[in-house]
């Protein structure tokens, strides 16, 4: 039995269609959804870029499913204000919401007018924002000093249960260093041999949690009319990292597509008219041991695509509901005390 839920890209959906869409998608039997968290599109094609926390306060009240976020704390986002978010939205939604947090795209995070360092700096101040994120979590006053600085914060309204925090994994070295902290791991749609190697290499650094997939594809009845959305729409994206982690915004995205070929683009997106090629299709990335697959419809247009897949595709995968959302032992976690007892700030190294 596979979770699959339903991407929500805000980069390409008014956030108003983007609400009407997951809730449509629960209507039609997917059991889990997730978003992106984009300052900018890709291209001016996508042309959207909702915020994404006004819209998950929208989508968790307005349908019973868990909802994820990727986002990269750190530079556009203080990780205080994440933290923040993140226990309000948990406080409000027990078990239904998580982040997955990455080292962020220069695309989304110049505007700050920041320089942009380099990936081992990101990495270093990813794990910075984790370890303060999860120190307010756990309801400490945090106090730190490093590639980001925090000054006496503390979070106030604290859920009952932290938040899973899952790591995006996009290379070995990667999959390894999230395993210390993560409650999970997440990546996109590869080859299968690259999805051995870095769930292999995840478990093997002792990861734990769930392992979940964000498969980009593209379906349309008219098999030309398909091809032609995909490329369309994700022409942009299909540059491996680095490259596309230091591309700075939708125009330069543009300019360095525009000879993408369309076999690129269908390395990238899993492009069909037929619906049981889809079901196949995912039902491989099961066998490969996925427990969540979220599905993202690279079109505009979400709602025939989720009529289609929920008539045709999730009755052939045995989809079910996913366990609640939450931390794995976090580090930090509050112990009892007693009345008498204050909590000490936490100052971090």
């Amino acid at each position: 039995m596979t979770v699959i839920g339903f991407h929500n890209s805000h980069e390409q959906v008014h956030p108003a269609d983007l609400l009407r869409a997951v809730q449509h998608a629960e209507e039609v039997g997917f059991t889990a959804a997730m978003c992106s968290d984009h300052f900018a599109p890709w291209n001016h094609a996508q042309g959207h870029s909702g915020f994404a926390w006004s819209w998950l306060g929208a989508a968790l009240a307005t349908t019973g499913l868990p909802l994820g976020v990727v986002n990269a704390p750190g530079q556009r986002y203080h990780p205080a204000i994440i933290a923040q978010g993140a226990a309000t939205l948990a406080a409000m939604f027990p078990g239904r919401f998580w982040m997955a947090l990455g080292s962020g795209q220069v695309m989304n995070e110049r505007i700050t007018a920041d320089p942009w360092p380099p990936k081992r700096i990101r990495d270093a101040r990813l794990r910075e924002c984790v370890d303060v994120i999860r120190a307010l979590l756990a309801g400490e006053e945090v106090t730190h000093r490093g590639l980001v600085d925090v000054e006496r914060a503390k979070i106030w309204s604290l859920p009952e249960q932290q938040p899973a925090l899952i790591g995006p994994v996009m290379s070995v070295p990667t999959a390894r260093r999230h395993a210390d902290w993560a409650d999970g791991f997440i990546t996109i749609n590869q080859p299968h041999d690259t999805l051995r190697e870095l769930t292999g290499a995840y478990r093997d650094a002792g990861g734990r949690g769930r392992l979940a997939l964000q498969v980009h594809l593209c379906w349309d009845p008219d098999p030309d009319r398909a091809a032609a959305i995909a490329y369309e729409q994700w022409h942009t994206n299909t540059f491996p990292p680095p490259l596309c982690w230091d591309i700075d915004g939708p125009e330069a995205f543009e300019q360095a597509s525009r000879h993408v070929p369309q076999e690129a683009v269908e390395r990238a997106v899993l492009v069909s008219s037929d619906l049981g090629q889809h079901a196949a299709w995912l039902a491989e990335f099961a066998e490969l041991g996925f427990e969540e697959i979220y599905l993202h419809h690279v079109g505009k247009e979400q709602l025939p695509f989720l009529d289609a897949f929920g008539e045709h595709v999730l009755p052939q995968l045995g989809v079910t509901r996913p366990a609640p959302a939450v931390a794995i032992d976090p580090p930090g976690a509050p112990q009892p005390r007693r009345p008498d007892q204050r909590p000490q700030p936490a100052v971090l190294p």
